[in-house]
């Protein structure tokens, strides 16, 4: 298992990451072997693909996945990717099918990942049809979350967020259905400025007028080995945003809740680049896939207990309609973060006692990849 420390352990701990780090080149092909192939991203939830044939996708570090429920109920995920010229096999976020057939020569497997069919058969002598099915991706459960990785590394999903279990049951995860629909948004981003934003408290009461109004001095923020913990307690005082007063007001009860958690939100920030939001009414997951030294893609979805309330319809569209305010706010702070480091001026900044999060993961950066402890980045070509 990979190892990481905590910031007791990092004598650069009081300062944060250099900004060469966020548009760096070889940096990112760094993270890629220390990490990021390692890294448990989440698909779907087994929900989505409930019955035979139904398939999601996800697109991750210039590799297409697919994960696909089979005839035996089972649930597998695979590489999309034909087993005869390499061509992907299916197009789209999601889909169902009966046989997963290549568009390119018509090469078809069944939904266990079999191959069983090849055109022009007889061309091929000596092929070994069971030799030749979809190459398998790990792929790991979680309370009805479906995660995949490309290579082993670092720990589970299980592992990471086994000292929050007592947090996560009450909310039922694996009765969520989804009430959206996945959402992609590239962003012009290094993954690591939305990494820290996530975590950033700090910033809250500056740029986030509405998240202040609902939560006033309530937000808390912790660091576990592999997790952060964040959470807000939904303030009585009406606000005086229409959307925000209208949500404190019509969020209904959640019995299956405990009574302290029937006003929180509640946050979980997997590392690297997963993340749950879980309120009241629904839970979200987010991810921010790399794509570039300075590109990204956010990922995300929204899920719920069946609950045909009028007050529960209501309070999901209003937290809909607060968080894409939230984030519409974040995207100007971080963009503006980016520019920033890709200035010459800029040296690593300080970081506050209170800053956990952000020490953590940048810590743990400097476990994984040393040369984060430079200022400036070594000679190009380095990371080879």
């Amino acid at each position: 298992m990979a190892r990481t420390s905590s910031p007791d352990q990092d004598d650069l701990a009081d300062t944060g990451l250099p900004a060469w780090v966020y548009h760096d080149a070889d940096f990112f092909a760094a993270e890629h072997r220390a990490f990021l192939r390692a890294s448990p991203q989440i698909v779907c939830h087994a929900s989505d693909i409930a019955e035979p044939g139904q398939w999601h996708k996800l697109d991750y570090l210039g590799e297409s996945i697919i994960v696909i429920r089979g005839d035996d109920g089972a649930i597998r995920a695979f590489h999309n990717v034909c087993r005869h010229r390499g061509s992907h096999i299916v197009d789209g976020e999601a889909g169902c099918a009966r046989v997963l057939t290549c568009p390119y020569h018509a090469w078809s497997y069944d939904r266990q990942g079999a191959l069983t069919g090849i055109p022009h058969r007889g061309d091929y002598p000596g092929l070994d049809p069971a030799a030749l099915g979809l190459k398998p991706v790990a792929l790991e459960q979680w309370h009805g979350f479906l995660f995949v990785r490309l290579k082993e590394g670092l720990p589970s999903v299980a592992e990471m967020m086994a000292p929050y279990e007592s947090d996560i049951a009450p909310y039922r995860f694996e009765e969520l259905r989804a009430i959206g629909r996945v959402t992609l948004r590239p962003r012009e981003l290094n993954w690591k400025v939305i990494a820290d934003n996530y975590s950033d408290h700090l910033h809250i009461p500056v740029g986030h007028p509405g998240l202040t109004r609902l939560f006033g001095k309530s937000y808390r923020i912790e660091a576990r080995e592999w997790v952060d913990r964040m959470e807000g307690d939904l303030r009585d005082e009406p606000s005086a945003n229409p959307s925000e007063r209208a949500y404190q007001r019509l969020l209904p009860d959640a019995p299956h809740l405990p009574p302290f958690a029937r006003r929180k939100w509640l946050y979980f920030k997997l590392f690297p680049c997963v993340a749950f939001d879980i309120y009241p009414d629904q839970v979200d997951f987010m991810q921010w896939l790399p794509t570039g030294p300075t590109t990204s893609v956010i990922r995300e979805i929204s899920y719920a207990l069946p609950d045909d309330r009028r007050e529960m319809r209501a309070a999901r569209y209003l937290n809909w309609r607060i968080n894409r305010r939230v984030n519409a706010e974040d995207t100007v702070l971080i963009a503006r973060v980016q520019a920033g480091m890709a200035s010459d001026s800029f040296t690593p900044g300080p970081l506050g006692r209170s800053e956990e999060c952000l020490r953590s993961f940048n810590a743990r950066l400097r476990r994984f990849i040393p040369e984060a402890r430079l200022e400036r980045p070594p000679p190009p070509g380095w990371s080879r």
